[in-house]
């Protein structure tokens, strides 16, 4: 690493202002900042240095919560392929070695695509590459069905980072989720590619690996089925046709967007991310806990007409990708409120849009994202109001100290 860094140092005046590649500093900057921490301080007279867990550190450490989910997406991608090929015996690295395969072009495109524009737009801006998209880069692929096409998974990143990101000044600026914005893109865009009943398994082939899955297999998500379904007990059957269980839910042995399935790996993230306090825990239980009571309220009143109000509040939570827009999307810090006050209200809020929207709109299974995208629209307001009651109270308190003195 010495000699990487000697290098790095000795090519930097040829990046710097004057240098005859000063065209392309931000990005020398960019790779030199990602590789090692800068050594840069606060002012001129050098009094304050800056902590070495800076945005890029933050990034990784995201990153690396999210590991369990994407390693075990890999995993339930190739066993769900096998089970649509009708096997009855698994071999745990041919399954990871598919769901890689599978997903890796994906990401490969996500990466490329988002952070090329990001490069862009940096060097027009002669500014430092920003790093918010080391998360949303894998993010998108983990939140979407693994036979969406690569050039819709192109176009939607490209959207999403310019009209969610760039145009608002970029990382920190922006308003909403870009992540969620390119999976909300792709939903409206292209409905029938992200909501068909076959898109959520990887039909065909992987470089060659694995064996192309018949055409007439069905393989529609829990989600998928309930909103489907018209009378009788609310039985949830997988591929090849044994019921699903909560147990299959929780671990994500299930249909589903590629990394949202186990909320089991959600929650060993949810704990790294909780005790590196790079997340709040007030936004994670306010929104399990607002999913949790409208759950519920619609299980009390449950009717055949909205067949989703049918399921016990707390299998709402097991779902679709409400555990893991709680625990990686509602605590975006850019997007979310800011306020303690202002942090519950906003999760809280959350989980109860979703399961209105999944519960009494049977066009619409899953609501997790757009209740998110919601919320991050009104985080601002929400913390203005929390600030502005703080302020009348007091205002209160304090006219009170006046006249008794």
């Amino acid at each position: 690493m010495k000699s990487l860094k000697h290098l790095l140092d000795k090519a930097r005046p040829a990046f710097e202002p004057g240098g005859r590649l000063s065209a392309l500093g931000s990005v020398f900057d960019g790779f030199d900042t990602f590789l090692f921490t800068p050594r840069t301080t606060s002012g001129p007279s050098s009094v304050h240095v800056h902590d070495a867990i800076d945005s890029k550190r933050t990034m990784i450490v995201v990153v690396a919560a999210l590991m369990p989910c994407f390693f075990f997406g890999m995993y339930n991608t190739g066993y769900q392929h096998w089970l649509a090929l009708g096997a009855t015996e698994f071999h745990f690295w041919q399954l990871m070695l598919y769901g890689l395969l599978a997903v890796l072009p994906r990401v490969i495109v996500t990466y490329f695509v988002g952070l090329g524009i990001e490069f862009a737009f940096a060097q027009w801006r002669k500014e430092e590459i920003q790093e918010g998209f080391l998360v949303t880069g894998i993010l998108i692929p983990m939140i979407c069905p693994i036979e969406t096409p690569l050039w819709m998974l192109a176009v939607a990143t490209a959207f999403a980072v310019v009209f969610a990101k760039e145009v608002f000044g970029g990382t920190g600026y922006n308003i909403v989720n870009v992540a969620l914005v390119a999976r909300a893109f792709l939903f409206f865009a292209y409905p029938a590619q992200m909501s068909g009943d076959k898109v959520f398994v990887a039909s065909g082939t992987a470089f060659g690996y694995g064996m192309p899955v018949a055409d007439g297999f069905t393989c529609a998500t829990p989600l998928g089925q309930i909103a489907t379904h018209s009378e009788g007990a609310l039985t949830l059957t997988g591929i090849d046709g044994h019921v699903l269980t909560a147990w299959d839910a929780f671990v994500g042995l299930i249909p589903g967007s590629f990394g949202e399935t186990s909320v089991l790996c959600i929650l060993i993230g949810a704990a790294i991310l909780l005790f590196s306090g790079m997340a709040n825990w007030r936004i994670m239980l306010g929104v399990f806990g607002g999913g949790l009571v409208m759950g519920w309220i619609a299980n009390a009143f449950a009717t055949p007409t909205y067949p989703a109000s049918l399921l016990p509040a707390w299998e709402q939570l097991l779902y679709g990708g409400f555990a893991f827009a709680a625990v990686f999307m509602a605590t975006d810090p850019v997007t979310a409120a800011r306020t303690n006050t202002g942090k519950w209200i906003y999760g809280i809020l959350i989980g109860v849009i979703a399961v209105i929207i999944r519960v009494y709109n049977n066009g619409y299974p899953e609501g997790a994202m757009l209740a998110v995208l919601l919320m991050n629209v009104f985080s601002s307001l929400i913390d203005w109001c929390v600030v502005q009651a703080n302020i009348r109270r007091r205002m209160r308190r304090l006219i009170a100290k006046s006249s008794e003195s």
